[in-house]
């Protein structure tokens, strides 16, 4: 069992930065491939992106177009999504994901374990 734990949503303007970070508490944290995803209002969740165990990143390139980088210290079980340019249509509930696979995938119904989400609003 792995429990994700959210932080560092908040209002922020158009154009400023975040930065998430997900707790990982339980089992190995390193061995699994750590995913981000967000879910606006009315819409289906979206992949993000997410990190392998080994450090290898992908991202969903339409949606963050190069303003977000994903990151983790195994040493604290943690990941990171720092947000940078941040838009108004980036306003979603942001969640974190464990798979216990070890291939990146972008499918939401893959991940084992979410978190509970943090909200991120930006405004223009």
């Amino acid at each position: 069992q792995v429990q994700l734990v959210e932080s560092g949503g908040g209002l922020v303007q158009a154009g400023g930065s975040l930065r998430l970070s997900c707790a990982a508490s339980g089992r190995t944290f390193s061995n699994y491939v750590m995913g981000w995803f967000r879910q606006a209002p009315g819409k289906e969740r979206e992949f993000v992106g997410c990190i392998t165990s080994s450090g290898r990143t992908t991202y969903n390139i339409d949606s963050v177009k190069g303003r977000f980088t994903i990151s983790k210290d195994n040493a604290k079980n943690t990941v990171y999504l720092q947000m940078n340019s941040l838009k108004p249509e980036d306003t979603a509930v942001y969640y974190c994901a464990a798979d216990r696979g070890s291939v990146a995938t972008t499918s939401s119904r893959v991940y084992d374990y979410w978190g509970q989400g943090t909200q991120v609003t930006v405004s223009s």
